[in-house]
């Protein structure tokens, strides 16, 4: 089966073993995502909602068959199979699997919005997408992930592994 669309994918947990739960998550992405590259994993301070504990966040670039669609609702069951339960927004999460971008389409849905919105302003996703794809272009701020880096603070963002 011949792979067709490069996806860039987020994701993130900062309850219980964070590193076993990025581990699950990395193994549970194949069939459906094979994955590419992987960032350095990044210990990283709570987002948005902050009395809650750090993160560790990391990027994957895969390659898949499936649509826009079909892969956010695999992402979401993977979540839930690995134990994600419902949270308030920017809530404390078992993971987080975020889907970044894919090729290089623009996707605005009530369900779907790619590239996924504001990450741009997330130091969090730019640092892990920057080990492995500091030229990739957002395309609709025309930016590499690399130009995108320079325009946040990052000096939070912790390497925790390889």
């Amino acid at each position: 089966m011949k792979l067709q669309h490069q996806t860039l994918i987020a994701l993130g947990t900062n309850l219980g073993d964070r590193l076993a739960n990025l581990r699950t998550a990395l193994d549970a992405l194949p069939p459906e995502v094979v994955i590419l590259d992987k960032s350095k994993i990044y210990e990283t301070p709570a987002w948005g909602f902050e009395d809650q504990p750090a993160f560790l966040n990391m990027a994957v670039k895969g390659r898949t068959d499936l649509k826009p669609e079909a892969l956010l609702k695999h992402l979401k069951l993977l979540e839930t199979r690995l134990g994600r339960e419902p949270s308030f927004h920017w809530g404390p999460r078992l993971i987080d699997i975020d889907l970044l971008f894919y090729d290089d389409l623009i996707l605005d849905t009530p369900r779907l919005v790619i590239p996924h919105p504001r990450l741009h302003e997330r130091a969090f996703v730019l640092v892990p997408l920057t080990d492995i794809a500091p030229d990739f272009i957002h395309p609709i701020l025309g930016k590499t992930i690399r130009q995108l880096l320079e325009g946040v603070d990052k000096s939070n963002i912790l390497p925790i592994a390889g």
